[in-house]
C-alpha cells in the first residue's frame, strides 16, 4: 500500500481536480490512502470566518457565502447537474457548519478555530471522492477523525499512537483507494475535531504510512521536488535528486516549506522513503527522501523565514545569564507558544528568535520587562544555510541590515531587518 498526499494547490480549482485523476490513472496505483488538504486559500478564508464569529459582526454570513460559493462554483464545473450527489453533501456539510455556529456555547478559540477550520478538508475530500467515483475510479471516503486520536490541545493537537494505529487498521482497507483528510484528528475523551498544527497534512500522511507499514509516501506539489531554495524568493535554485532522512529533518526544523517537521520522523523509524512529485509532471521522479546520502547533488540550501521577532534580553544588573534565568525565558516563551527558530548568548545578553504565531508579542514582552532590560525587533527575516560557502553568505548579506549572524560547521543564520 501506498500513501499520497495532495495539498491545497492540487485541488486549487475545477482544472486542478480533473488533473487529480490524471495522477492517479498515470501512476497506475490501485491499493491507495489519498490525504487532501482543504482547496487553495479556503483555510484562510474558514479563519476568517472565526474571527467574524468572535467579533460578533454581520460579516460572518458574507465569509461563510465566500467559502459557499467558491466549492459551488468548482462542483459546477466538475458534474454535469446540480442535482448531482456532490452538491447535495455541500449543503449538508455547511448546515452542519452553520449549526455548529449557531449553537456553540464554548469561547476558547482554538477550540472553535478546529471545529470550524476543519470543514476545508471535510469538504474538498468529499469533492474529490466524488469526482474520482463519476470518473471510475471506486473509493471509500473515511472521516480521518475516526482513526487519528489525539489530545484535547486544539490547533496543535498531540497523537495518541497506540489507539491511532488500532483505529487505521480497523477503519482502511489494504485493498483499493481510499480518500480521507490531512490535519485533522479527534481528541480522545469527548470526539471533538482537533487539528495537528498548520500544514500538517504531511504529517497525516506520515501516520497513514506509520501505522500500515506502507511501502512509500508521495506528496505531490507545483514544484519538481525539494528544491535547494524557494524559487519564490530565490531565482536561481537546483532539484534534489535524493536527501537523507536526517538531512531532510534538519531542512524541516530550520523551516523548508516543502516537508513539515514532524512528518520525517514516524517515516525515518521505519525506514519508509518519502517522494515529493510534481503533479504537473507525475511521472518523473522528483525528490526521494530516504536512507543513503546525504544530499545529491551536494550543494547549499538557503531556507527564510519572514515576520519573525528578534528580542534581545539582558540583566538590569549587568550580572550574569545563568541557567535559572533563562530557564524562566524558556518558560514564558513556552507558555506563550513561541516557537523559537534561534538562540543567541553571552555572559550579560540573550537572544531569541521567534515566531509570533498567536499574536501573544506584547503579553511576552510586558512579563519580560519584570525582570530583563528588552529590546525588540519585529517583521525580521531569519535566513538559515545549510553546507554553506563564504561567498553565498557575503552576497546574501550584501547591502542588508545584518541584526545577528550564528555560525556553526555546517549551517550559518543571519537575522535581518529588510
Amino acid at each position: 500500500m501506498k500513501i499520497f498526499k495532495f495539498g491545497g494547490a492540487s485541488t486549487k480549482d475545477a482544472e486542478n481536480v480533473k488533473n487529480v485523476v490524471s495522477v492517479i490513472n498515470q501512476t497506475g496505483e490501485k491499493n491507495l490512502v489519498i490525504v487532501i488538504s482543504a482547496m487553495a486559500k479556503i483555510t484562510n478564508a474558514l479563519e476568517e470566518v472565526v474571527n467574524n464569529y468572535f467579533s460578533e459582526t454581520t460579516a460572518i454570513k458574507n465569509s461563510l457565502n465566500t467559502v459557499y460559493n467558491f466549492h459551488y462554483e468548482i462542483l459546477t464545473e466538475l458534474f454535469p447537474t446540480t442535482s448531482h450527489s456532490a452538491f447535495i453533501q455541500l449543503d449538508t456539510i455547511f448546515k452542519e457548519l452553520k449549526h455548529f455556529l449557531e449553537t456553540n456555547k464554548s469561547k476558547n478559540h482554538a477550540f472553535v478555530y478546529d471545529q470550524v477550520v476543519s470543514y476545508g478538508e471535510v469538504i474538498s475530500s468529499t469533492i474529490l471522492s466524488e469526482y474520482f467515483s463519476e470518473n471510475g475510479i471506486k473509493n471509500n471516503w473515511l472521516d480521518v477523525r475516526k482513526c487519528i486520536i489525539t489530545d484535547a490541545n486544539y490547533r496543535d493537537a498531540k497523537v495518541d499512537w497506540d489507539r491511532t494505529q488500532q483505529k487505521i487498521l480497523k477503519n482502511v482497507n489494504p485493498q483499493g483507494i481510499t480518500v480521507t483528510q490531512g490535519f485533522l484528528g479527534a481528541e480522545n475523551t469527548n470526539n471533538f475535531t482537533t487539528t495537528l498544527g498548520r500544514e500538517g497534512s504531511d504529517y497525516t500522511a506520515a501516520i497513514f504510512a506509520y501505522c500500515l507499514n506502507a511501502e512509500s509516501v508521495t506528496i505531490w506539489k507545483d514544484v519538481p521536488g525539494v528544491l535547494n531554495a524557494d524559487p519564490r524568493y530565490f531565482t536561481k535554485t537546483q532539484l534534489y535528486n535524493h536527501i537523507s532522512y536526517r538531512e531532510a529533518i534538519e531542512l524541516a526544523f530550520y523551516g523548508a516549506s516543502v516537508i513539515h517537521p514532524k512528518t520525517l520522523q514516524p517515516l525515518q523509524r521505519k525506514e519508509i522513503p518519502l517522494y515529493v512529485k510534481s503533479f504537473y509532471d507525475p511521472t518523473a521522479p522528483g525528490t526521494c527522501v530516504g536512507k543513503g546520502v546525504v544530499l545529491d547533488p551536494f550543494t547549499s540550501s538557503f531556507i527564510l523565514k519572514r515576520d519573525q521577532v528578534l528580542i534581545s534580553l539582558s540583566s538590569l544588573d549587568f550580572s550574569f545569564m545563568m541557567e535559572d534565568n533563562i530557564g524562566d525565558v524558556f518558560k514564558l516563551l513556552h507558555e506563550c507558544k513561541m516557537k523559537v527558530n534561534l538562540i543567541q548568548n553571552s555572559a550579560i545578553s540573550f537572544s531569541v528568535c521567534v515566531n509570533d504565531k498567536f499574536n501573544n508579542l506584547e503579553r511576552l514582552l510586558t512579563k519580560l520587562r519584570e525582570t530583563f532590560s528588552v529590546k525588540w525587533n519585529e517583521n525580521v527575516t531569519l535566513y538559515t544555510i545549510r553546507h554553506f560557502n563564504p561567498t553565498e553568505v557575503k552576497a546574501l548579506a550584501h547591502n542588508k541590515n545584518v541584526l545577528l549572524k550564528q555560525e556553526s560547521k555546517e549551517t550559518v543564520q543571519l537575522v535581518i531587518k529588510e
